[in-house]
C-alpha cells in the first residue's frame, strides 16, 4: 500500500476513519492509530473543555503514532478548539462544513498539516487555494451532513482526478478492501471511511444504536433536511416525521422547529432510537457485527490485498 499516504501523515495504511460527531472520542482514535491507519477524534460534538480531555488522553497513550482531529469551522467556540490543538501539537486537522483559509495558515505556521472536506471539484480547488496539504472529497452516500448536490463518489472522483495539484482522498461510501483499491485507480491516494467505524467497541456512541445500525437493510438511510443542512439518516420515528413535513412541501423554519437541538446527541448519544436523529452513511447495510476496530482494519487490508491479487491475476 505505499502512496501519497504514507507521506503525508505516516500511517501504514492509507486509510482515515472520519471524525463523527458523538462516535468519534479519543478511545475510537486510538485504536484506528495503532491499528494503522489515521486515528481521527471528532471536536463538532465537543465543547473546549471536552476536547481538551480528549486530546490530553490521546497524547498520553498514543506515542509517536499519528492522528487527527475534525474540526468544523462553523462552531461557536472554534477560536478556542484551534487554540487547543495548538497546545496539544495535533499532527493533522480536518477541516469541514466552511473554509479553511482562515486558520490554515495559522495551522501550518505551527507544524500541523490541514486536510479539508469537500463535496465538489469547486470547492476543492477552493480549498488548494487556500494552501490546505489534501482534500477529503466526500460524495453523497456519506453519513451525517452532506452536499446540496448530491453528487456520488465515483463521479466526484473523476471529476478530481487531473485537476488538483494536491493529494486527495475519497470518502462516502467507502468501507471495504476493494473500494479502497478501486479509489486508487481513480487518483485518491486513500479513502476516510466513517460508518463502518460506528459499530464498534471503541466507538463513544450508544450501544443500542450500534446495535441498530447492524441490522438495517441495503437503501435503508435517506438525505435528509436539504432546506436546513443535508444530513443522510437512518429510519425511525423523528425520520418519519422529517419525510412527512418534506413531502408536505415544509418550510425551512418549520423543518428546524421539528429539529430542535440535541437530536444527535438524543440518538447517537443518548440511545433514544425513536426521537433521535440517526446519522449514519449507506454503507452501513454491510456491517452485521458490533466488533473492535482492530478488526474492521484487518479485515479491510485483507480484502484490500486480496482484491489486488485478484486483478494482477487479471
Amino acid at each position: 500500500m505505499e502512496n501519497l499516504h504514507q507521506s503525508i501523515s505516516g500511517t501504514k495504511y492509507p486509510i482515515i476513519q472520519a471524525g463523527m460527531v458523538w462516535v468519534s472520542g479519543w478511545k475510537l482514535a486510538l485504536a484506528c492509530s495503532k491499528a494503522g491507519i489515521l486515528g481521527c477524534i471528532g471536536a463538532g460534538s465537543m465543547s473546549p473543555e471536552v476536547l481538551d480531555i480528549h486530546l490530553t488522553k490521546i497524547k498520553t497513550a498514543i506515542g509517536d503514532l499519528p492522528f487527527a482531529v475534525n474540526l468544523p469551522l462553523f462552531y461557536s467556540k472554534i477560536e478556542e478548539q484551534v487554540q487547543l490543538i495548538i497546545k496539544h501539537r495535533v499532527p493533522i486537522v480536518i477541516c469541514s462544513a466552511g473554509s479553511p483559509k482562515k486558520f490554515t495558515s495559522i495551522f501550518k505556521e505551527n507544524g500541523i498539516k490541514v486536510f479539508h472536506v469537500v463535496p465538489s471539484l469547486q470547492l476543492a480547488l477552493k480549498a488548494q487555494d487556500a494552501e490546505v496539504d489534501a482534500v477529503i472529497a466526500e460524495g453523497f452516500e456519506a453519513g451525517g451532513h452532506n452536499g446540496r448536490d448530491e453528487t456520488t463518489s465515483l463521479v466526484l472522483l473523476q471529476e478530481l482526478q487531473g485537476n488538483l495539484d494536491i493529494p486527495y482522498f475519497a470518502a462516502g461510501g467507502f468501507g471495504t478492501g476493494r473500494s479502497l483499491l478501486a479509489a486508487q485507480v481513480l487518483g485518491a491516494s486513500g479513502v476516510q471511511m466513517g460508518s463502518v467505524f460506528v459499530p464498534t467497541i471503541e466507538a463513544s456512541c450508544h450501544p443500542n444504536y450500534k446495535n441498530y445500525l447492524c441490522n438495517l437493510p441495503s437503501g435503508a438511510t435517506k438525505l435528509s433536511l436539504k432546506p436546513l443542512n443535508p444530513v443522510r439518516l437512518a429510519p425511525n420515528k423523528f425520520f418519519e416525521e422529517v419525510q412527512k413535513l418534506e413531502q408536505r412541501g415544509a418550510s425551512k423554519e418549520d423543518l428546524a422547529t421539528l429539529l430542535g437541538k440535541g437530536r444527535a446527541k438524543l440518538g447517537m448519544f443518548d440511545g433514544n432510537l425513536e426521537e433521535g436523529e440517526l446519522e449514519i452513511g449507506q454503507i452501513i447495510s454491510l456491517v452485521k457485527d458490533v466488533l473492535p476496530a482492530g478488526e474492521v482494519v484487518k479485515r479491510i487490508v485483507r480484502e484490500y490485498q486480496e482484491a489486488k491479487e485478484l486483478v494482477r491475476r487479471g
